[in-house]
Protein backbone atom coordinates (compact mmCIF):
# COMPACT_ATOMS: atom_id res chain seq x y z
CA UNK A 1 0.00 0.00 0.00
CA UNK A 2 1.40 3.36 -1.05
CA UNK A 3 1.80 5.93 1.70
CA UNK A 4 3.10 9.48 1.58
CA UNK A 5 3.19 11.21 4.96
CA UNK A 6 4.14 14.88 5.13
CA UNK A 7 5.37 16.65 8.24
CA UNK A 8 7.08 19.87 9.23
CA UNK A 9 4.44 22.46 8.49
CA UNK A 10 3.46 25.20 10.88
CA UNK A 11 3.31 28.90 11.55
CA UNK A 12 6.39 30.98 10.77
CA UNK A 13 7.11 34.69 10.55
CA UNK A 14 7.99 36.32 7.23
CA UNK A 15 11.66 35.77 6.49
CA UNK A 16 11.71 32.55 8.47
CA UNK A 17 12.44 28.99 7.43
CA UNK A 18 10.75 25.61 7.54
CA UNK A 19 11.71 22.16 6.34
CA UNK A 20 9.00 19.83 5.15
CA UNK A 21 9.49 16.08 5.03
CA UNK A 22 7.60 13.42 3.14
CA UNK A 23 8.12 9.80 4.14
CA UNK A 24 7.20 7.33 1.42
CA UNK A 25 6.37 3.64 1.47
CA UNK A 26 4.87 1.03 -0.80
CA UNK A 27 6.73 1.75 -4.04
CA UNK A 28 10.30 1.90 -5.37
CA UNK A 29 11.00 5.40 -4.13
CA UNK A 30 14.36 5.95 -5.84
CA UNK A 31 12.88 5.38 -9.29
CA UNK A 32 10.02 7.84 -8.86
CA UNK A 33 9.76 11.52 -9.63
CA UNK A 34 9.04 13.26 -6.32
CA UNK A 35 7.42 16.67 -6.20
CA UNK A 36 6.01 19.23 -3.84
CA UNK A 37 2.83 21.06 -4.74
CA UNK A 38 0.92 23.69 -2.84
CA UNK A 39 -2.61 25.00 -2.81
CA UNK A 40 -3.63 28.30 -1.31
CA UNK A 41 -7.26 29.12 -0.46
CA UNK A 42 -9.23 29.90 -3.60
CA UNK A 43 -6.33 28.98 -5.89
CA UNK A 44 -5.42 25.96 -7.98
CA UNK A 45 -2.81 23.50 -6.85
CA UNK A 46 0.59 24.45 -8.27
CA UNK A 47 3.90 22.69 -8.67
CA UNK A 48 6.55 24.09 -6.33
CA UNK A 49 9.55 21.81 -6.81
CA UNK A 50 10.42 18.53 -8.48
CA UNK A 51 13.18 15.95 -8.13
CA UNK A 52 13.65 13.42 -10.89
CA UNK A 53 14.31 9.74 -10.29
CA UNK A 54 17.51 9.03 -8.38
CA UNK A 55 17.71 12.77 -7.69
CA UNK A 56 19.23 13.39 -11.08
CA UNK A 57 17.86 16.87 -11.48
CA UNK A 58 15.54 19.38 -9.86
CA UNK A 59 13.16 22.05 -11.06
CA UNK A 60 11.40 24.91 -9.29
CA UNK A 61 8.55 27.29 -9.79
CA UNK A 62 9.81 30.78 -10.57
CA UNK A 63 8.15 32.09 -7.42
CA UNK A 64 10.37 29.98 -5.15
CA UNK A 65 13.67 29.83 -7.06
CA UNK A 66 16.57 30.78 -4.84
CA UNK A 67 14.49 30.36 -1.68
CA UNK A 68 13.31 26.73 -1.71
CA UNK A 69 15.37 23.58 -2.16
CA UNK A 70 14.12 20.04 -2.78
CA UNK A 71 16.24 17.08 -1.80
CA UNK A 72 15.76 13.37 -1.34
CA UNK A 73 17.30 10.60 0.71
CA UNK A 74 16.74 7.41 -1.25
CA UNK A 75 18.03 5.31 1.63
CA UNK A 76 15.31 6.71 3.89
CA UNK A 77 12.60 6.95 1.22
CA UNK A 78 12.12 10.57 2.15
CA UNK A 79 11.90 13.80 0.19
CA UNK A 80 12.43 17.20 1.76
CA UNK A 81 11.55 20.78 0.96
CA UNK A 82 13.75 23.37 2.61
CA UNK A 83 11.95 26.71 2.56
CA UNK A 84 13.88 29.87 3.37
CA UNK A 85 13.01 33.56 3.25
CA UNK A 86 9.35 32.68 3.53
CA UNK A 87 6.75 35.20 2.42
CA UNK A 88 3.06 35.53 3.31
CA UNK A 89 2.23 34.45 -0.23
CA UNK A 90 3.86 31.09 0.48
CA UNK A 91 0.97 30.32 2.82
CA UNK A 92 -0.73 27.17 1.56
CA UNK A 93 -1.27 23.50 2.13
CA UNK A 94 1.80 21.70 0.81
CA UNK A 95 1.42 18.26 -0.75
CA UNK A 96 3.96 15.60 -1.54
CA UNK A 97 3.46 13.80 -4.85
CA UNK A 98 5.01 10.69 -6.41
CA UNK A 99 4.90 9.79 -10.10
CA UNK A 100 6.56 7.00 -12.04
CA UNK A 101 7.63 9.52 -14.70
CA UNK A 102 7.24 13.26 -15.19
CA UNK A 103 4.50 12.67 -17.77
CA UNK A 104 2.60 10.03 -15.79
CA UNK A 105 -1.08 10.82 -15.40
CA UNK A 106 -1.35 8.68 -12.29
CA UNK A 107 0.08 10.06 -9.09
CA UNK A 108 0.22 9.30 -5.42
CA UNK A 109 -0.51 12.16 -3.01
CA UNK A 110 0.08 12.82 0.63
CA UNK A 111 -2.53 14.29 2.94
CA UNK A 112 -0.92 17.73 2.97
CA UNK A 113 0.66 19.90 5.63
CA UNK A 114 -0.32 23.50 6.37
CA UNK A 115 2.29 26.23 6.10
CA UNK A 116 1.27 29.67 7.35
CA UNK A 117 3.57 32.66 6.99
CA UNK A 118 2.36 35.52 9.12
CA UNK A 119 3.58 38.03 11.67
Amino acid sequence: QVQLVESGGGLVQPGGSLRLSCAAAGFTFRTYVMSWYRQAPGKERELVALSTAYGGSTNYADSVKGRFSISRDNAKNTVYLQMNSLKPEDTAVYYCCAKATILSRNAYWGQGTQVTVSS
